[in-house]
């Protein structure tokens, strides 16, 4: 537990993020649930954990200062919980809804919300088509769901009036965003820099105009 919590506090701090020791052992149980539960239902393909907190918690985590302006934000296509349950570890006044459509990914997203006491969190097993909530969301926070041209023909439904899309994208999607950019507004983008990959990372935020 040491060496993760030394890991994941000093990739935070690399960031500009600040975590309370709560938040800290919170992250690193939701780390170790996960090790423990990939190894049983292949949640990810990344299996060592050295790699995990770079490529998984450090990778949501740096979405946490991005957030700071909605309360009702879902994320679409969450997986095992990224960035949704590392976001609502950081943001306990915030209201989560994670969505995705593969059952065995739900369940450890039920089994994490219990261990962890996440009351801020909802959990959606269905196709994001097929979702049809109650009011519409503050933010759409999509990790590694689709392209942005799927991403907003699948996804523009749940936005309420004045909902933004915030989409985490490898490369500068030049070609994804032009495909939409007559119906679409890019509010701002950001280079992204994870301690730990070695990989572009960019954040886009856009809107329906």
């Amino acid at each position: 537990m040491a060496n993760y919590s030394s890991a994941i506090s000093t990739g935070a701090t690399q960031m500009g993020v600040s975590l309370s020791d709560q938040q800290l052992e919170l992250l690193v149980q939701y780390l170790e649930l996960f090790i423990k539960w990939n190894k049983a239902y292949n949640l990810s393909a990344i299996r060592d954990p050295a790699q995990m907190i770079p490529l998984h918690l450090l990778d949501s985590l740096i979405v946490h200062s991005y957030i700071q302006s909605v309360d009702n934000i879902i994320d679409v296509g969450t997986g095992p919980g990224l960035p949704g349950i590392v976001l609502a570890i950081m943001n306990p006044e915030k209201k989560f809804t994670l969505l995705d459509s593969n059952g065995k990914k739900t369940r450890f997203l039920f089994q994490a919300k219990l261990a962890l006491k996440l009351d801020n969190v909802t959990i959606i097993n269905e196709r994001v088509e097929a979702y049809q909530p109650e009011q519409g969301f503050d933010m759409i926070v999509s990790r590694a769901f689709a392209s942005i041209t799927d991403m907003t023909y699948w996804c523009t439904h749940l936005l309420a009036k004045d909902g933004i899309f915030l989409a985490m994208k490898g490369i500068y999607p030049t070609e994804e965003f032009a495909a939409v950019e007559d119906k679409y507004e890019l509010i701002e983008s950001h280079e992204l820099n994870v301690p730990g990959v070695d990989a572009e990372r960019h954040l886009l935020a856009f809107k329906p105009k």
